[in-house]
């Protein structure tokens, strides 16, 4: 599946990291994507443990994002973030255990 990330340019985040080179946090690129992909499974965020996660670059404010995840063999979801330089960040999900 596919759908946009929406980060607003005036994401509370940006102020502090970095004053004067605002950058979004990796841990705000993690919560979007864990909101878009328990809304496309109906499964919340406790259902999920990050097992990867890479950051290959910055974003800055007004930078639209894409969001492209799909499942795996083993019932998580694999997913990737993109810009329009390329993948921004990257990771694995896997079904927490009940």
């Amino acid at each position: 599946a596919r759908s946009p990330l929406d980060v607003p340019r005036d994401h509370p985040a940006f102020a502090g990291h970095f004053p004067g080179h605002p950058i979004l946090p990796g841990a705000v690129i993690l919560a979007e994507v864990m909101a878009a992909i328990e809304a496309a499974t109906a499964r919340g965020p406790e259902s999920w443990e990050i097992t990867s996660a890479k950051f290959l670059a910055p974003v800055q404010p007004g930078t639209a994002l894409v969001l492209q995840h799909e499942p795996t063999r083993s019932g998580g979801v694999s997913f990737e973030v993109r810009d329009e330089r390329g993948v921004i960040a990257s990771g694995v999900l896997a079904p927490r255990d009940p």
